[in-house]
């Protein structure tokens, strides 16, 4: 094949120059409004099977007056049946005006049931020819070692099941551009083996209607279109029929290929278009239904297959990038910083994401590896994708394209990039170096759509090999390194977090131990205070039981025992405090209980008419409140002691209760009552001592006898 040598540099994607792709995606070729004469058409209404419209030479392959007749009357009961239930392919012999057999199969297109008719071979490949040719590609395809292996062997398997002088594995690429990867051909034919075909050569729409519908054949580009008749039926969308008429600039695309027949089979992956199976020979060539089933049947299976090699490709090199990542984590593990782990391991980073260069940058501090830019240079480009990269991953294969403003330096044309989130960030940038590439074209891709002296559209005319060297890109990064690179970002900012998460953890550990050895301190000092506080009134009460007893004077004797008294309440709290874990509460009724106690004991007495009665529900106050309750207490049943019973001894009742946030404190007697004016100094303490509690204080008669009432609130009010 002649061949053109051209050595450009260009930063745009060379099957997009000078084409007029949109032009190319207008064209409507889904409404030919005409069929290829090699088979029939016939529209039906779907309720009644009646004959509306039709395409072809019907009048002299099936019935002159065919307009209005039903499925029923042309092919017969029995296969308007089988359409009507099933809808599958049949085979319907020849009959009364009929002069061959017809391979009959049938869909639904807008209001219409689309029934097409082709000629059925005389001599059909059995079902067993057909399993075991399947059978025999399909294990072909197994054992392929590789993706190129494994289309070699499809375009071998193709053209065995085909026919075809020539047999091509067609790819799209990421930018819809497609090359050929795999063929097999006549040795007179040229090849296009690893040509590049711009994207105008199969637009949008066409690429969808491969997707639709599976296997396309064009028996022989030189037909005469046969319309739908009549004319109202021309606008029906035909993208699911086989004998739909192709484009004229389809056409005339092959003739300038040199191609007479052509047929192609796609290779759908997951409901996307990923390649083409392309048959061209130079002479008119037909292959029948059953042909074209097998083709597809075979087409899935070498999806599968491509699925399948390139995700076994895709998990070696995450297995790959995996152990690269085990071993950065390894090094995490370490009491170094993060910044000096990353820059000693700046070389593994590098090989890593097989990249020509690593650079770390941290504020004005660079460490590179490998084939890197400048170190200015370095810094600009971290300037300008650090906040890009500290979200999500920047990748770019062609640096000039993403940066314009920034041009790479030293041949650098890739660079991937994260950033990691520190008090002063991170960032870490790989290098791939400008890889210049030489596409070989099946003809000028600028050349690709133009117009004929009319304007309207005609492909390029010619289709020999043009080299295209195209600079300015660098080897694009995977999927997969783009994950890894992802994955490393999230490592490292949870490294670091779990360090400072240690770290804090040590300073805390540090903390609450001092604060419990502060704690252990302020215990022992508040014991040894309430001991010293204890011994004290301890002290003063032995001195007042000692003073009582030396006086002559019974009422100063009365007056010293009093005082005691109340100096055993305060000494009681003391010692509650000393004994239980909790300090700042007392449980009042616990309280009240060993205070009456002592009290009691200190009265005098014996039998029950010197017992004190208790009545008393748990209620928890603040331990200064405790002390004013247990000299309240100690006074009124100093008072009950004294008033009520003549200082002899005599039954008393006490009562604790909590009603909701007070509680009521209850000293009742069944003595001679209220004597007094209640104008004395335990009267005055009394009164003083309840309005310290924010309380009230109630005298009623008990009948015999005196009931007092102090209410109060259960905390400060």
């Amino acid at each position: 094949m002649p061949t053109t040598d051209q050595d450009l540099t260009t930063t745009a994607p060379a099957s997009t120059l000078g084409s007029d792709v949109t032009a190319c995606e207008r064209e409507p070729i889904h409404i030919p409004g005409s069929i290829q004469p090699h088979g029939l058409l016939l529209l039906a209404e779907p309720e009644t099977f009646t004959i509306v419209a039709g395409a072809g030479d019907i009048e002299g392959r099936l019935a002159g007056d065919w307009l209005g007749c039903t499925i029923a009357d042309l092919l017969g009961t029995d296969a308007a049946a089988t359409i009507q239930s099933a809808g599958t392919p049949l085979i319907v012999p020849p009959r009364a005006g009929m002069t061959e057999s017809f391979d009959v199969c049938a869909h639904h297109a807008g209001n219409y049931l689309v029934v097409e008719l082709e000629h059925a071979p005389d001599r059909p490949q059995t079902a067993a020819d057909l399993l075991s040719a399947l059978d025999t590609a399909g294990a072909a395809f197994e054992r392929a070692a590789s993706l190129h292996d494994l289309a070699d062997r499809a375009a071998t398997a193709f053209r065995e099941m085909t026919g075809f002088e020539r047999v091509m594995v067609y790819r799209f690429l990421d930018d819809d551009t497609g090359v050929v990867i795999a063929e097999d051909r006549d040795p007179a034919l040229d090849s296009f083996l690893n040509h590049h075909f711009p994207a105008s050569d199969i637009p949008r729409q066409a690429r969808a209607l491969y997707v639709r519908n599976r296997v396309r054949v064009i028996p022989d580009i030189e037909y005469h279109p046969a319309p739908l008749r009549p004319a109202t039926a021309a606008g029906l969308d035909l993208s699911d029929s086989a004998l739909r008429s192709v484009s004229p600039i389809h056409l005339q695309y092959l003739r300038n290929m040199g191609v007479r027949a052509s047929a192609s089979v796609s290779i759908v992956r997951d409901g996307q278009l990923w390649g083409l199976i392309a048959c061209h020979d130079r002479a008119p060539k037909h292959i029948a239904r059953d042909i074209r089933l097998s083709c597809k049947a075979l087409a899935s299976g070498l999806a599968r297959q491509i699925t399948a090699k390139e995700e076994a490709e895709t998990y070696r090199e995450r297995i790959r990038l995996r152990s690269v990542e085990d071993l950065i984590a390894a090094r995490l593990g370490g009491d170094g910083a993060i910044d000096a782990m990353l820059a000693s391991a700046a070389p593994d980073l590098c090989r890593m994401l097989d990249a020509d260069g690593f650079a770390l940058v941290q504020g004005p501090d660079i460490v590179r590896s490998g084939h890197c830019p400048p170190a200015d240079t370095v810094r600009t480009l971290a300037h300008h994708v650090r906040d890009r990269a500290a979200a999500a991953t920047f990748a770019t294969h062609h640096l000039a394209n993403q940066l314009p403003g920034v041009p790479g330096a030293d041949g650098v044309s890739g660079l991937l990039a994260i950033t990691i989130a520190t008090e002063h960030p991170i960032m870490l940038l790989w290098f791939r170096a400008e890889k210049v590439e030489v596409v070989n074209w099946a003809g000028n891709p600028h050349k690709a759509v133009g117009t004929d002296g009319s304007g309207i559209l005609a492909p390029r005319a010619s289709f020999a090999a043009w080299r295209e060297a195209v600079r300015g890109r660098a080897r694009p990064w995977t999927f997969a390194e783009v994950e890894s690179a992802g994955r490393l970002r999230r490592l490292l900012t949870e490294s670091r977090q779990n360090r400072r998460l240690r770290d804090l953890n040590a300073d805390l550990v540090a903390t609450v131990a001092e604060k419990d050895m502060l704690l252990l301190q302020k215990d022992y000092l508040l014991k040894e205070v309430n001991h010293r506080v204890q011994n004290s009134l301890q002290l003063v009460s032995a001195f007042l039981r000692l003073q009582g007893r030396a006086v002559g004077d019974p009422v100063l004797s009365g007056h010293l025992e009093e005082a005691q008294r109340r100096l055993s309440a305060v000494a009681l709290v003391h010692r509650r405090l000393y004994s239980d874990d909790r300090i700042e509460t007392v449980d009042l009724a616990r309280y009240v209980e060993d205070l009456c106690g002592e009290i009691s004991g200190s009265m005098g007495g014996d039998g029950d008419a010197n017992r004190i009665r208790l009545d008393l529900a748990p209620v928890l106050v603040a331990t200064d409140r405790a002390v004013t309750v247990g000299l309240i207490l100690t006074e009124l049943i100093i008072n009950a002691n004294k008033y009520a019973y003549g200082g002899e001894a005599g039954p008393i009742m006490i009562g604790l209760e909590q009603h909701g946030s007070r509680f009521r404190l209850v000293v009742a007697d069944q003595g001679r009552g209220k004597t007094l004016s209640g104008k004395g100094f335990g009267t005055r303490m009394l009164t003083a001592m309840v309005d310290q509690l924010s309380g009230t204080i109630e005298e009623t008669d008990n009948a015999p006898g005196l009931r007092v009432v102090v209410s109060a609130p259960i905390g400060e009010p």
